[in-house]
């Protein structure tokens, strides 16, 4: 029972659900960086090198013989991927950057000076007092 409880703290205090809202975020961020890479960015560098095409750049290894494909080695697929990961490697690592950059000025700003407690009022209040005689 009590890894239950524990377990329940666990869950209810938000890690989880911060943790499966970024994974759903970032699903869906990958596949918005695959079209970017894979729509917008790779086919003009495909056609600014002759018009081709990455995905299907490949080797192949052994040749299609009667009902067995071809075994080919798939290069292109994996330049594409690549690129897919240096863009959001980047595009986290500027993320990353300016939440800390944020966090700094954060705690650079003084904070502002506590409330006097209410002995000190109350101590301020006699001294002025005092004076006022």
């Amino acid at each position: 029972m009590g890894m239950m409880k524990e377990f329940r703290e666990f869950a209810v205090k938000g890690n989880m659900i911060d943790m499966a809202v970024g994974i759903i975020i970032g699903g869906a961020f990958g596949k918005i960086i695959a079209s970017l890479v894979g729509d917008i960015i790779m086919p003009p560098i495909g056609l600014l090198i002759g018009g081709v095409n990455f995905t299907a750049l490949k080797l192949t290894l052994k040749a299609a013989q009667g009902d067995t494909a071809a075994v080919t080695l798939n290069y292109g697929n994996f330049l594409q991927i690549a690129v897919d990961f240096l863009i959001v490697a980047c595009a986290v690592f500027l993320m990353v950057k300016g939440i800390n950059s944020m966090k700094r000025k954060e705690a650079a700003a003084p904070a502002a000076p506590p409330a006097p407690s209410k002995q000190e009022v109350l101590l301020t209040e006699i001294r002025d007092a005092l004076k006022a005689r």
